[in-house]
């Protein structure tokens, strides 16, 4: 066999573009090395990708891949595999190539066992193709962006004619409580694992207005639902054809969330269950642990080595990251798009609606804890230019249970216009533009013994961490 000159070539300018963003300051070099490299070597991406030893898996979904992503490399690095990921969540095509390239040596070959990469869902077809996947996970799909995007059956679309392309040998793991993504299973020539909940103490009743995916993919008739979790996510069948949720393969049979504390989640499979002791909070953290885990479970990975792992975890930067500043509690969680946000507002009031969270004497007229909240929205390329979906998102369950909320961020009017909709009295909110006076204000905001949530959009989050990484409290996010 030739040695491949052009690929070490790639690499080789890869890594130099790498090392040249990082001594520039210009950012973490999660994209511009995959940029280089892919000039040099349009292929490289392929070629690196094919010469693991336990293949690729890929990671999309509207909400959660970044954190779901982790999960599964802690796993799989508790299970005695070398990974690589692209952990600071660069999941566009040139993103993935970066990880490659800065994972191989300077010959052109990758020092790793197996793939791990969180895709964007408009780069899934292009990650497929590229990277001839051994697993691919889809966890949701939602409206998010609509400028770049699309509408979520546009994106179905293409996921369905990218999946169809896989070979028997290779194995989809879909969620089936989402009934946009699990029909992407149906009649695939590869291997088909379903996960869900079954817990049905978690459902809220009716489909929700956010709902994306309401009727039947084969005759459009309504779905009913009994129950639904959140959007239209939820134990769903048509009426008319018949159409219903799959049995999932991999269930959580119970689920008991502890506000902040986290979750305990009793997972099964065909070789029985196995409880798991989650440390992050939410009913979306857990629905991700359930995902890692039937991932891990496709891999043949023991359960008890799935527990260890899952127990272990930290989350991403950003996704529900726990910040201890001067003895507070500070939760960073990005919100994006409306079920996305609308969970994350439904975790923060469950969480301080916990008879444990009461430590303050400020409290509501129904004698419920006051939440300090910093919320910043902006706009930007990577936000998606159109904010309209914060009128979709349920903020009316903050209603007069908060204490005080600063907004900031490009939108930051838009977004006191809707608080004040949602029911947050005016005199509550405050509107302050720079990005320092922010977290000077916010962090001064009593009772101190309370958490304080910081809920940004996606840039806005970048923004935040960098003004943290300057005050020395985290680590840039490509340490992390």
């Amino acid at each position: 066999m030739s040695f491949p000159f052009r690929r070490a070539a790639a690499t080789l300018a890869g890594k130099a573009a790498l090392q040249l963003s990082r001594r520039l300051g210009t950012g973490g070099g999660t994209q511009l090395p995959g940029v280089v490299a892919r000039r040099v070597a349009p292929n490289v991406l392929h070629e690196l990708a094919a010469g693991l030893p336990h293949g690729v898996i890929l990671v999309t979904g509207t909400n959660g891949k970044t954190t779901t992503a982790r999960m599964i490399a802690s796993v799989l690095k508790a299970a005695g595999l070398q990974v690589l990921h692209n952990r600071a969540g660069a999941n566009l095509i040139t993103g993935l190539t970066a990880t490659a390239v800065a994972g191989a040596d300077l010959f052109g070959r990758l020092r790793a066992d197996v793939g791990l990469f969180e895709t964007d869902e408009a780069h899934v077809p292009a990650a497929i193709r590229e990277t001839q996947p051994r697993v691919v996970l889809v966890l949701n799909l939602f409206r998010d962006q609509l400028d770049r995007y699309g509408e979520v059956d546009t994106i179905a679309r293409k996921w369905r004619a990218a999946l169809e392309t896989l070979p028997a040998t290779s194995t989809v793991v879909l969620n089936a409580d989402d009934p946009a993504v699990a029909y992407l299973g149906d009649g695939l020539a590869c291997k088909v694992l379903y996960y869900g909940l079954q817990d049905i103490r978690h459902g809220v009743g009716a489909v929700q207005h956010m709902a994306d995916s309401q009727f039947c993919r084969r005759c459009g008739t309504a779905y009913v639902y009994d129950p639904v979790f959140y959007g239209h996510v939820g134990h769903y069948r048509c009426p008319n054809c018949g159409l219903a949720r799959p049995t999932p393969d991999v269930r959580l049979e119970r689920l008991t969330l502890s506000g902040i504390g986290g979750a305990l989640l009793a997972i099964t499979d065909a070789e029985g269950v196995f409880d798991v002791r989650l440390p992050v909070p939410g009913l979306y953290n857990a629905l991700n642990a359930l995902a890692a885990s039937a991932v891990a479970l496709a891999l043949a990975v023991p359960p008890p080595t799935i527990r260890h792992a899952l127990e272990s975890f930290t989350a991403a930067f950003g996704r529900i990251e726990r910040i201890p500043i001067a003895g507070r509690d500070v939760l960073m969680a990005l919100i994006k798009n409306p079920v996305g946000a609308s969970e994350t507002v439904r975790m923060i009031v469950g969480t301080a609606n916990n008879p444990d969270a009461h430590t303050s004497a400020a409290t509501s007229a129904d004698g419920l804890p006051l939440l300090n909240l910093l919320v910043v929205i902006n706009d930007k390329i990577a936000d998606g230019t159109d904010v309209s979906w914060l009128w979709d998102a349920d903020f009316e369950q903050l209603g007069d249970q908060v204490g005080h909320v600063i907004v900031s961020g490009t939108r930051a009017a838009d977004m006191a216009v809707r608080l004040k909709y949602a029911g947050v009295p005016p005199e509550r909110i405050e509107t302050v533009p720079q990005l320092g006076l922010v977290l000077d204000r916010v962090l001064a905001l009593q009772p101190r013994e309370q958490p304080l949530y910081l809920l940004p959009t996606y840039t806005a989050m970048l923004e935040l961490r960098d003004e943290l990484v300057r005050r020395g409290l985290v680590k840039p996010f490509w340490e992390d």
